[in-house]
């Protein structure tokens, strides 16, 4: 890719960027949020057209106008926010677009012995037959990895690919990209996590606020040296925070039971814990374990079976969500695009979403102040360094994923909460940005708020934590002090190889 300029109302997204990619690397793309990375690969996968530049493969140049003209190239994507049919089969999925078809009728025997076989030959195990909106993320993924791979594609750009995805499935992730890369294939993988980047990389590309920095041999680099590069400064890979002085309890549950949607058996089996005043407690596991429906019910996103939630004293078993909200619970969710963000809406919008009905926000007759909002969501935007193209009225859609997420948490933390639950409030975010939240959550709790962490990034729990509970097929399995565990210990409760008897 040479030269390659591109631009958006108000913002230079990629300027003048040259990116070269060898046959048979795997060659990373680092950036801050919103550095242009997803952009660039938007750009060679023809879902944007550049206003400059030019794009070569072997040497000669080409003109990738949609993604059909990348496909016949044998260029494939994975994308951070997956693009799957979500009523469609796995099978159905992988196909789309190209269907075997004979004398007008589609022959999907054929197919699904193909997806079968890479499957297999990869590592890749999915249900063909599973419909889509009942898989986990990590199945989901596997499903765009093959979608990829039964096209015979040869460049592969994998877009933040490890950001939904549990320390096994990463593991397995990296297997795959370093055996798929053995057979010649090009992979380019965009992430913020630096130690991936250290582990499966053959070279990076940097990128700042749309500007190319330099591209460097992993093998001649260190993490350090990278967040440098990526960010412009120094960054500290180290939590600090006084020890933990838990007050009077904020939340307590009682023998919370949550059926689920997946299966006919129940996601959570009477769970019972607090939270106290001053203490981050962190529900950790492998994803699926009923983490999600756990918060599910704690947020009154889910009804609960059976069992009861107490938020300060006062039972919120069968509150709505906003009543939860205005008795000082905020939550950053799982899935910003779902249950974050209103994506068509404005920033300045979402960031009154649970507030707009207060006074300051809506005058007696029911109006709403839109200058109120308007400087409100200006202040956010400067204090979390929310970068958008439009400042307030930017639409919600057009950010990036680290930058949407960052508009969430400004949001929730700015609501002055009694209790946080945050659920995997780093994904996808930069090194600079990650620290950044760290210390927000741990002033929370310093300022005597309760803070309920879920995370899947075990280095994140043992740094952040001053409790561990984990969760195994809806149980609570065992009860951790981070000062005198380990990641070993900590990764035998998650598999279900160890548990406390209550």
């Amino acid at each position: 890719m040479l030269h390659i300029t591109k631009r958006f109302p108000g913002i230079v997204a990629n300027d003048d960027i040259t990116l070269q990619l060898k046959k048979g690397e795997i060659h990373a793309l680092l950036g801050e949020n919103g550095a242009g990375k997803s952009t660039l690969m938007s750009v060679l996968f023809g879902l944007y057209r550049p206003e400059e530049g030019v794009i070569k493969k072997d040497g000669q140049e080409v003109e990738i106008r949609d993604p059909n003209d990348a496909n016949a190239l044998g260029i494939g994507m994975v994308h951070q926010h997956f693009k799957l049919v979500e009523c469609f089969t796995v099978l159905d999925n992988i196909i789309m677009g190209v269907e075997p078809c004979r004398h007008g009728f589609l022959q999907k025997g054929e197919a699904r012995k193909k997806v079968m076989a890479l499957s297999e030959k990869y590592g890749l195990h999915v249900d063909p037959d599973a419909l889509v909106e009942d898989i986990t993320v990590g199945m989901q993924q596997r499903t765009e990895i093959l979608k990829m791979l039964y096209r015979d594609n040869e460049i592969l750009i994998f877009d933040e690919p490890t950001a939904v995805l549990t320390p096994q499935e990463i593991e397995e992730l990296m297997q795959i990209m370093r055996s798929l890369a053995a057979e010649g294939k090009s992979i380019l993988f965009i992430s913020h996590k630096l130690n991936e980047i250290m582990e499966v990389a053959d070279r990076c590309s940097v990128l700042r606020k749309g500007k190319y920095i330099g591209t460097v041999n992993i093998a001649e680099t260190s993490r350090e040296e990278l967040s440098r590069m990526m960010v412009g400064r120094d960054v500290e890979f180290v939590v600090h925070k006084e020890p933990a002085k838990p007050g009077e309890t904020i939340l307590e549950v009682e023998g919370l039971t949550i059926a689920s949607k997946a299966h006919n058996n129940n996601a959570v089996k009477n769970v019972s814990f607090t939270v106290r005043a001053g203490e981050i407690v962190c529900i950790a596991g492998i994803d699926g374990n009923g983490q999600t429906e756990l918060v599910y019910g704690l947020t009154g996103l889910e009804s609960a079976k059976s069992g009861r939630i107490c938020l300060r004293g006062e039972d919120i078993t069968h509150a709505s969500i906003r009543r939860r909200s205005t008795m000082g619970m905020s939550h950053i969710p799982e899935d910003r695009h779902k249950h974050g963000l209103v994506l068509d809406y404005s920033l300045e919008d979402n960031m009154v979403l649970q507030r707009y009905f207060e006074p300051e926000f809506v005058t007696k007759t029911g109006f709403l102040k839109r200058r109120a909002i308007r400087s409100y969501a200006s202040r956010l935007i400067e204090q979390y360094d929310v970068r958008s193209g439009q400042g307030p009225v930017t639409v919600a859609r057009s950010m990036s994923g680290g930058n949407q997420q960052k508009a969430i948490i400004a949001r929730e933390i700015d609501k002055d909460p009694e209790l946080l639950i945050a659920v995997q409030p780093t994904r996808g975010l930069d090194v600079g940005a990650i620290e950044y939240i760290h210390k927000q959550i741990v002033s929370q709790r310093d300022s005597g708020k309760g803070v309920m962490l879920v995370s899947l990034e075990l280095d994140e729990v043992m740094a952040l934590s001053d409790r561990i509970l984990v969760m195994y097929e809806g149980e609570i399995v065992g009860e951790l002090d981070p000062k005198t565990t380990t990641v070993e210990e900590l990764g035998l409760y998650m598999a279900g190889a160890k548990r406390k008897e209550a």
